[in-house]
């Protein structure tokens, strides 16, 4: 049977955006990320990561570098009790200035192969999954494939075709959990 999953953008969802981020000691997890995150480990909910990361392909940090990023991120929950089921990233960007990643490609968002992919690894019901972000990028990435996007955006800001405004990641993981207990008890 498939299941649903929560995906999350990294920069302004989980952790304060820094541009181009290129130092793992410069990680700063936003005000109760691991709690929400920690919650969707509690409902047996997968909780995966899908970022762009398009300093790769600009020449402004390695993949090296961003697999150190993402290992102290992971830690840093990881000492909260919350745990992310897998990371994705792109590393990809058109108009970038290292060859290897300057393309058009199927996984950077809003394109939903990142999604796609992890739907493939867990087994996934994309259609019933939710990704929670800060840009319109993300709703449509979500969006692409039938499941709910969440906007975590000040008070009044709309994007649309977002399921829920959250003014912040817990917020956006209370909804999620009450959307998902509402359709069970429909069922």
């Amino acid at each position: 049977m498939l299941k649903s999953a929560v995906f999350f953008d990294r920069d302004d969802t989980i952790i304060r955006d820094v541009p181009y981020l290129n130092d793992p000691r410069a990680i700063q997890l936003l005000p109760g990320a691991a709690d929400a995150i920690r919650s969707l480990n509690e409902a047996r909910i997968p909780a995966i990561m899908v970022t762009n990361q398009s300093g790769i392909a600009r020449g402004l940090l390695t993949e090296e570098i961003l697999g150190s990023i993402h290992d102290r991120l992971l830690r840093l929950l990881g000492d909260q009790g919350a745990l992310i089921d897998a990371v994705y990233y792109c590393p990809h960007h058109p108009e970038g200035s290292v060859d290897a990643y300057r393309m058009k490609c199927a996984c950077r968002k809003p394109a939903p192969g990142m999604l796609l992919k992890a739907a493939l690894d867990f087994g996934l019901d994309l259609r019933h999954s939710y990704l929670v972000g800060d840009k319109a990028i993300d709703i449509q990435t979500i969006a692409a494939v039938g499941g709910a996007g969440i906007l975590v955006a000040p008070q009044g800001s709309t994007i649309s075709g977002a399921a829920y405004i959250a003014a912040d990641l817990p917020d956006a993981v209370q909804w999620i959990l009450k959307d998902l207990r509402d359709e069970a008890g429909r069922q």
